[in-house]
């Protein structure tokens, strides 16, 4: 089992932390941003939210 397996088991294992780990790195970013790409950053967010484990946990 290759690094990228461990890592893909892993955030199948915790979705809902990976979530809402990436919710505050999408405010973070937001924020550093001054809000003019809040549209963009959440849109990200919430894509890549469902690209990870088995679904987005905050829906």
């Amino acid at each position: 089992m290759g690094f990228m397996d461990k890592a893909e088991d892993f955030v199948d294992q915790h979705d809902k932390q990976v979530d809402e780990g990436l919710e505050k790195v999408g405010e973070q970013v937001d924020d550093r941003t001054g809000n003019k790409y809040s549209s963009q950053i959440d849109k990200g967010v919430d894509e890549a939210q469902e690209r990870t484990g088995s679904g987005d946990s905050q829906q």
